[in-house]
């Protein structure tokens, strides 16, 4: 069976749903490629980096369909937050990032191989979270599963109990910033 002329190289539900909200026809197929954790990199460097070797790694096999690759990192100063490990991990990533601003970059990485053409983009939004008591991070690490979130949290799921502000496009926050994502997928069929 031939994959539609679209696929998305991410196995992250959220990302899935988000991309069916611009009513295109794509294909899931997750990448393999490892995730870069260098700490000489910014924030968005992470991202880009990241997401152009999961897109890719993709692309290369389908090489006539355009492959979405993306990747978000949550940062806060230099300190860039991917995935915890563990709970204890995404316990001292909540408990640094409480009652503070910081910055959720998603790298987005559009390529299409026949073609010799690709694309690396980033989208920064603000999150601002509530001063939050040991209890209260307890509490939300009870109801949400952080191990495979960015800095730990899912402001999809209970964000009121931890976020006071966005400054920004929210989908970012979730994982794929659909306003920048539907700029970019026009400017490609343009050229």
């Amino acid at each position: 069976m031939k994959p539609p002329s679209f696929i998305l190289a991410s196995e992250s539900p959220r990302r899935r749903e988000l991309l069916g909200y611009l009513e295109v026809e794509f294909a899931v197929m997750p990448s393999k490629a490892k995730e870069s954790a260098d700490p000489n990199l910014t924030a968005e460097e992470t991202a880009l980096l990241n997401a152009w070797r999961k897109a890719r790694s993709v692309a290369v096999k389908h090489p006539d369909c355009l492959t979405l690759g993306a990747d978000t990192v949550v940062c806060l100063g230099e300190t860039v937050f991917g995935k915890p490990r563990n709970l204890p991990e995404a316990r001292r990533m909540l408990e640094a990032l409480q009652g503070t601003t910081h910055r959720v970059v998603t790298g987005m990485a559009l390529i299409q191989p026949d073609t010799h053409r690709d694309r690396v983009v980033s989208e920064t939004t603000r999150v601002t979270f509530r001063e939050l008591s040991a209890a209260q991070i307890d509490r939300y690490l009870e109801v949400i599963q952080p191990l495979d979130k960015a800095g730990g949290y899912a402001i999809q799921d209970h964000g009121e109990m931890i976020v006071e502000a966005v400054e920004g496009s929210l989908t970012n926050v979730i994982g794929l910033p659909l306003g920048r994502l539907q700029e970019e997928l026009d400017r490609w069929r343009e050229a």
